[in-house]
């Protein structure tokens, strides 16, 4: 690593320390040219992957706009704010582990409705008409077919 006093090229590494969460290490540098001591610290850079939208453009994920799917699907309804947490993040997860640069907008709106159907039905509908533009009345039909063939998500299935 570059000195920050003098420009110089290598820096040593006296003391290396993992903070108490176990997420970063501090690590205490001398440069050997000027003598002054600084301090770094090294974290993982995690990135979640860009959304590619519908018509080509990409964007950086939004939890915002996740969690604001999950609000209006679920206005009035008697979720708790701590299942939408673990849903959201569920979600993030899911992402992450995915490993990819880039993920269809589509995909997103794919898992939200997964989370949603095992939330709560009514704002699974609710979403999925949004979500699939629903035209008719049979696409409402056939939404509830589906669900009345889905077994009823057990507690074990929220925290899947």
């Amino acid at each position: 690593m570059r000195c920050p006093f003098c420009g110089h090229a290598d820096t040593q590494v006296i003391d290396s320390r993992v903070n108490e969460a176990g997420d970063s290490i501090r690590r205490r540098r001398r440069c050997p040219a000027c003598e002054k001591r600084f301090t770094t610290f090294e974290t993982a850079d995690i990135r979640l992957p860009q959304i590619v939208k519908g018509n080509g453009m990409r964007e950086d994920f939004s939890e915002a706009k996740v969690r604001e799917g999950f609000r209006r699907a679920l206005h009035k309804r008697p979720v708790s704010t701590e299942l939408v947490d673990a849903a959201v993040d569920r979600i993030r997860q899911k992402l992450l582990a995915r490993g990819e640069r880039e993920i269809a907008a589509r995909e997103i709106g794919e898992l939200v409705m997964h989370e949603l159907k095992k939330l709560d039905k009514i704002a699974y509908i609710r979403f999925a008409s949004v979500y699939k533009s629903f035209q008719e009345p049979d696409d409402f039909r056939e939404m509830l077919q589906d669900l009345e063939r889905t077994p009823p998500a057990g507690v074990d299935d929220l925290f899947e």
